[in-house]
């Protein structure tokens, strides 16, 4: 498609949702091993903000595309690529950016769509089923029998740590808002606890794993919670690693998702072990409105950004 335009949000400087703009640019094309995918919906998740304001220490080239998380149908293919075809529907994270009509990815970090899921309950897996994947079944090594406490559990992580933690066979309890309590509970959670009717360290001790999506205080207070040779998992904050060694508690590092995990959570989704719920979605040109809801941070669900059929 060398030549041809397409819409897409792009930055030129960090700053509010007032900097996102939606532009005309050319379409890529895949190199080696890549797939050129046409969206049909987007994942906005929360780093999508923070990049945006420059919270985060990492380098930014200007115009900036956001998004990484994405659903659609293949376009074109790149040389070398066998195991994929043109028309195939799919799923997957690019880092090329993904709030735009097409984008391109590796073979590596795409899987075949659930027949199950519908584009926009696709395009919340990655960034979200993904990092609870990598959270709760490969990084943290959920055993059955073990105690999980997940903050923010209504959310686009949360909710699926919920799902594997139990099917790993774990006591779950997990915290969210007063509205979200029954969402939560309906999800597998032994216990709720609602985050603005009582402090969660009334409730949770002796923890063998806590999966922090929050930060800042709610870190600060979950090590408390944690029993000594237990594990933290946070991706919000950076935890006191002084702190943590004090406790006698792991501090797990998060990895990046494979085109195994993938396969692997579409296929407890088609299963129906796990199920997705997503937040609102919005149009292309509806991007600020997606990321001032993604600022709130009392959602449930990812947020998606609907860009075509």
């Amino acid at each position: 498609m060398s030549g041809k335009m397409m819409q897409a949000v792009r930055y030129h400087q960090f700053g509010g949702s007032e900097v996102l703009h939606v532009e005309e640019v050319t379409i890529p094309e895949p190199s080696e091993n890549e797939v050129l995918v046409r969206i049909v919906a987007a994942g906005v998740l929360p780093v999508d903000w923070k990049i945006r304001k420059g919270r985060l220490p990492m380098p930014i080239q200007f115009p900036y595309l956001p998004g990484t998380a994405f659903s659609g149908v293949i376009a074109e293919v790149g040389a070398g690529v066998t195991d994929f075809q043109i028309g195939q529907q799919v799923f997957g994270r690019s880092t090329k950016g993904t709030y735009a009509q097409y984008t391109t990815a590796p073979t590596a970090a795409i899987a075949l769509k659930p027949y199950s899921l519908s584009f926009d309950e696709a395009a919340a897996i990655s960034g979200g089923a993904t990092t609870a994947w990598r959270a709760i079944v490969e990084d943290g090594n959920v055993q059955a029998g073990e105690r999980v406490l997940i903050h923010g559990a209504a959310g686009g992580v949360g909710q699926f740590a919920i799902q594997f933690a139990k099917w790993r066979g774990a006591y779950v309890i997990g915290t969210a808002g007063s509205g979200n309590i029954e969402f939560v509970r309906s999800l597998g959670a032994d216990e709720v606890i609602d985050y603005n009717a009582a402090r969660f360290e009334e409730t949770a001790n002796e923890m063998d794993l806590v999966l922090d999506t929050v930060g800042g205080e709610t870190l600060e207070r979950s090590m408390s919670v944690i029993k000594r040779g237990g594990r933290l998992i946070t991706i919000a904050d950076q935890p006191s690693m002084e702190k943590a060694k004090e406790l006698g508690i792991k501090v797990v590092r998060g990895s990046l998702a494979t085109s195994k995990d993938l396969t692997a959570i579409a296929r407890l989704i088609d299963e129906g072990i796990v199920r997705t719920t997503i937040g609102p979605a919005y149009t292309l040109h509806e991007v600020r409105q997606a990321h001032e809801r993604s600022e709130t941070g009392h959602g449930r669900g990812r947020i998606v950004l609907h860009i075509e059929e």
